[in-house]
């Protein structure tokens, strides 16, 4: 009984296994880069200034993890064609929303979704929204998260603007 198990799932492996790479060939993606390569890519495009910063923490919690994160999230989903990045950061910040513990992946997914077109008030009124869905505690944690990111993104800014080294920068140099 248990070899008839074993052959069913080795059965049901082999087909995912093809089915997937037949998904990624359809997708268009490159045939030499790894998937790991394809979700930092993805992730850096996303993200922008900080996204070495954010990966290395992300490796510093499990290299796993990291890998598991670039590979998935970045390299396959991020990466499917039907929806474009604006709509998938959209569906994200909702998400991560609704979920009311991720407040770390909400900024970094802010970050992304301003990175990808989505406006301040599309931020806010996603936040807004999901006050109905995810309740008003979630929602002001979530409207706090965005404050803090436009903040940082406004002090950046200004730092950049009056000539002084951005928290980016410094974090840079201190890493190097």
């Amino acid at each position: 009984m248990s070899v008839l198990i074993y052959a069913i799932a080795k059965y049901f492996l082999t087909m995912f296994l093809v089915i997937h790479k037949i998904i990624i060939m359809k997708n268009g993606r490159s045939k030499n880069m790894n998937r790991y390569e394809q979700g930092v890519q993805k992730f850096k495009e996303m993200k922008g200034k900080d996204s070495e910063l954010v990966i290395q923490r992300l490796m510093s919690l499990h290299p796993d993890l990291a890998c598991y994160a670039m590979e998935f999230a970045f390299g396959d989903i991020y990466n499917r064609p039907l929806l474009d990045i604006k709509s998938r950061e959209i569906a994200t910040i909702a998400a991560l929303i609704a979920l009311g513990n991720s407040v770390k992946q909400l900024k970094v997914h802010i970050h992304c979704a301003l990175n990808s077109g989505v406006k301040r008030e599309e931020i806010i009124e996603i936040i807004l929204q999901m006050a109905v869905y995810a309740g008003f505690a979630a929602a002001i944690n979530a409207m706090q998260a965005s404050k803090e990111v436009f903040d940082e993104i406004d002090n950046e800014k200004s730092k950049v603007e009056n000539g002084k080294p951005s928290k980016i920068q410094q974090n840079r140099a201190l890493s190097a």
